[in-house]
């Protein structure tokens, strides 16, 4: 049975701007990692993370876009060599002036993959809300 990685988070600034960080590949780069991303469904991108030769990891994470709904939804594969074939979702939803969050990263079979992923994401949707916050007081 594969396991999952969900959250919810509350965005103060509007679906628009959170859209905006999601799918723009230089957005992207601020609180995820380098890529060459595309908001276009089939489109195919990498995320160029830090390589773990140890585990024979080289860095780059291969992915796919699945769904592309703006200003709503987001989907992707996120695949790392031959150990790691996941999918990564997210929906957002208008709250008040802000946005709901719904992120989802689903498929993971080793719990040593699930536990680093929670820990990137921790790290990463929390440079999210510092790259938003940034985005909104500049106005």
């Amino acid at each position: 049975m594969t396991k999952t990685i969900q959250r919810e988070i509350l965005i103060p600034q509007p679906r628009e701007q959170v859209w905006r960080a999601l799918t723009t590949s230089t957005a992207l780069a601020e609180w995820m990692y380098p890529n060459d991303f595309e908001p276009r469904v089939g489109h195919r991108f990498t995320f160029r993370v830090p390589p773990n030769p140890k585990a024979g990891f080289d860095g780059i994470v291969r992915c796919e876009v699945l769904k592309c709904d703006p200003p709503s939804e987001l989907a992707f594969t996120w695949v790392v060599g031959e150990f790691l074939n996941t999918r990564v979702s997210y929906r957002l939803e208008p709250e008040g002036a802000g946005t709901r969050l719904f992120f989802e990263h689903s498929g993971f079979e080793q719990e040593q993959a699930l536990k680093g992923a929670e820990y990137g994401w921790t790290m990463m949707h929390g440079k999210l809300t510092k790259v938003l916050e940034a985005v909104a007081s500049k106005g």
